[in-house]
């Protein structure tokens, strides 16, 4: 039996380890607000500093002219910050920020084989449903495609998903800019790369030194904090807990090379893209909150994944020894722990539900690294052309400078999102079969929410699944849609330099629309 004073003394030592890890998060909270603060919040803050000492000399004065305290002491409370307010959406990682799994994304695609399309013979004896014919389709879209909203600059492609036909076009070879139509192409390349059941791991290994261990990031932009926790215990548990003795801690980032920072600069939209963060790199109050949509995000995700790593551990036993350094690590080192991310097939359908930019990043990434490009913007760009040229699509005019469609130079044809809708409908490629099941469904999930809720794009809803696109001046829409026939159909639709982006974005889901309400077998101009 232990006795008490060997009870008193371990009972010291956990509350010495919680106050240090408490006093680390404060600390990193304070480094993480004066790294987003504005220039003004800045000067702000050190005139407030400034006072605040100018105020302590005052009454150190005082006490020294009145003589000593006679008895009392003082006290000092620490209150937080109130909590900031959230941002919009739902988790879409593959876990919640507790760690625990998520389902799969509904797969509610229309039957693909071209007997379930209309090949098949009906009840009557007679054949199939036919595909659409040109001159109908042309009829059903060419009055929204000429009411001016898409401006000069549009291109569009409708094709047969059964056979890949094209049925309706207008400059379909034409490469424009895709906005975020372009995680189509992203996707396709890293589930093709990689394979849909690939998932990425975080690694805790030994480092050069007894006493060292290093956090490897992977590449996992969806590792939770509740995973890192997770991680945290296991390597506790395996250091020997309360008895490992002191521990140095690094943080391995060599998985990526090139700038971390996307040409557009700090962003709500996109964390520095970095192998290792928690909760896409946002920051303290947001993480408790679903995870995608815009949030403020850490200059540093790396290092602040490592201070929180160290906290984790020294609440799990281990004694973490000064602060987290960055340094690569051994070749061949000890695995100690590792954290696997969800599959790959299930990180694409969260990426293109919700358009989520940290993870098309890291999908870009996992396609160069599969490719032995270097892992940055450029390396993966090109590995993605290279991946999607392999599949045997059209590539005329493309360029891929990210994998999220941020960039305003990135340039694809309509014609290149449809053949590759088409291979991912194609049985011969189950591998891209998320490419569609990660679609948005009009006016029930994603980006496509709170769409197709009146107008010429109501009879869209619930039909309509497609990946949305959306700059300044730029509006796109690809996808699928089953007509009024019963005819799974493909569509890419692409404008640029659109002057009123709603009323573009609503002349979309029209098209759309009007596919998915259209039988399109007679036409009526064919007389």
């Amino acid at each position: 039996m232990r006795d008490t004073a060997a009870e008193v003394r371990d009972t010291a030592i956990r509350a010495y380890r919680g106050a240090r890890a408490r006093a680390r998060r404060y600390g990193r909270r304070i480094r993480q607000h004066w790294r987003t603060a504005t220039p003004h919040q800045r000067q702000t803050a050190r005139v407030a500093a400034g006072s605040a000492a100018l105020g302590l000399a005052v009454a150190v004065t005082a006490v020294a002219v009145t003589g000593p305290w006679d008895s009392g002491q003082r006290t000092a409370e620490r209150s937080r910050a109130a909590a900031r307010e959230g941002r919009s959406g739902g988790n879409h990682t593959g876990e919640d920020p507790g760690g625990a799994a998520l389902a799969d994304a509904p797969k509610v695609l229309a039957a693909l084989h071209p007997e379930a399309a209309g090949g098949a013979k009906s009840r009557s004896g007679g054949a199939g449903t036919p595909p659409p014919s040109p001159d109908a389709l042309a009829d059903a879209l060419e009055p929204l495609v000429e009411d001016g909203e898409l401006g000069k600059r549009h291109a569009l492609s409708v094709v047969d998903a059964a056979t890949g036909k094209q049925l309706y076009s207008v400059k379909p070879r034409t490469a424009g800019t895709p906005a975020s139509t372009v995680k189509l192409a992203t996707a396709a390349a890293a589930l093709s790369a990689r394979g849909a059941d690939h998932r990425i791991e975080t690694r805790v290994v030994r480092g050069d030194d007894p006493d060292e261990i290093v956090l490897v990031g992977g590449g996992d932009p969806t590792l939770s904090t509740g995973a890192l926790d997770d991680l945290a215990r296991t390597t506790a548990r395996e250091l020997g807990g309360k008895d490992a003795g002191k521990v140095s801690l690094k943080y391995d980032t060599s998985r990526y090379s090139g700038p971390v920072r996307h040409s557009i600069g700090a962003n709500d939209n996109l964390a520095p893209v970095t192998p290792l963060m928690v909760d896409e790199g946002r920051l303290e109050g947001t993480s408790e909150r679903p995870l995608h949509g815009p949030a403020p995000r850490s200059t540093d995700p790396a290092s602040d994944a490592a201070e929180a790593f160290a906290d984790a551990l020294g609440e799990h036993g281990a004694d973490v020894e000064g602060d987290p350094g960055e340094e690569k690590a051994p070749r061949k080192a000890k695995e100690l722990a590792v954290h696997r991310s969800a599959p790959l097939s299930v990180l694409a359908e969260r990426m293109l539900t919700y358009s989520d930019n940290d993870i098309a990043e890291a999908l870009a990434r996992q396609t160069a690294l599969a490719s032995g490009e270097p892992a940055g913007f450029e390396g993966a760009g090109k590995a993605v052309r290279d991946r999607l040229g392999k599949l045997g699509l059209p590539l005329g005019g493309s360029r891929f400078a990210d994998g999220s469609g941020l960039s305003r130079s990135d340039k694809v044809s309509p014609a290149l999102l449809t053949s590759l809708l088409v291979r991912a409908a194609d049985s011969g490629h189950a591998e891209l079969r998320p490419v569609l099941t990660g679609l948005p469904v009009a006016r029930f999930t994603g980006t496509l929410d709170d769409r197709y809720t009146g107008g010429s794009g109501k009879a869209g809803a619930g039909l309509v699944r497609a990946k949305t696109g959306t700059l300044t001046g730029v509006n796109a829409l690809a996808g699928s849609v089953v007509d009024a026939d019963g005819r799974l159909l493909l569509f890419a639709f692409m404008a640029s330099g659109t002057k009123d982006g709603k009323a573009a974005q609503e002349t979309l889901d029209g098209l759309a629309s009007a596919l998915a309400d259209c039988g399109c077998r007679d036409s009526p101009s064919a007389g």
